[in-house]
């Protein structure tokens, strides 16, 4: 069976272009034309995947992303004219998973939308026979998927927990951008590195007694991230 895409645009002639080309691409595509088309596309049937363009009438991209992350974990690739690392970073916060600027190349979204949907299926980094990091008041069990912190349960979606896991299986060692790309996402390629920026930052917000000074995952300014036990 396809992937179902659902492309969001409210112009009509990119909206043409791009389910021409996933069309092509072997999709099974769907268009929306504005923000609440689009969430009664996603009740009526999930997609396995969103291209939504931020600059929507009647509800506009970012509180569609966090209506459709209220939802669920589909993923959602965005698009805008604007450019700039601040809007890049803003809709990585929302939820998005990968960001394409206005004009873009019809075949690369495409590659985007192809290694978005790798990423999404890739097997989770834990092990079945991984034993539980215990690191004082912080549990992270690879089997259950379950992160404590004192006791209680702390909600992470997939890839904050791989995230998490990767860093806490090798405590000291630094990891850069790139590298976490590659080993929590599977690639480095078509992906914004802001994105290891804000699961950082949401990981934090989740485990850390006070996440503008952490004490776990630690900065090394320069270089990237280490996980200090």
């Amino acid at each position: 069976m396809s992937p179902s895409i659902l492309v969001v645009e409210d112009e009509p002639s990119i909206a043409e272009v791009v389910s021409l080309y996933l069309g092509r691409a072997g999709f099974d595509v769907r268009i929306a034309g504005d923000g609440l088309a689009a969430l009664d596309e996603v009740e009526r049937r999930e997609p396995d995947l969103v291209i939504l363009d931020l600059m929507l009438p009647r509800l506009d991209g970012y509180e569609v992303t966090r209506r459709l992350r209220e939802m669920g974990d589909t993923p959602i690739i965005m698009l805008t004219a604007r450019k700039s690392e601040v809007d890049r970073i803003a809709g990585l916060e929302m939820g998005a998973d990968d960001y394409v600027v206005k004009p873009f190349s019809a075949q690369e979204l495409v590659s985007r939308v192809r290694a978005v949907l790798r990423r999404a299926t890739a097997a989770p980094v834990s092990d079945p026979g991984d034993a539980r990091l215990e690191f004082d008041d912080l549990v992270i069990d690879p089997v259950a998927r379950v992160v404590t912190v004192r006791g209680e349960e702390h909600a992470l979606t997939a890839k904050e927990f791989d995230l998490l896991l990767t860093l806490a299986r090798r405590p000291h060692a630094v990891f850069n951008r790139d590298k976490l790309l590659e080993l929590v996402w599977g690639s480095a390629d078509y992906i914004d590195p802001s994105t290891v920026t804000v699961h950082v930052r949401r990981v934090r917000a989740k485990i850390e007694d006070d996440p503008s000074e952490p004490r776990r995952i630690v900065t090394v300014w320069g270089v990237g991230y280490r996980f200090e036990p």
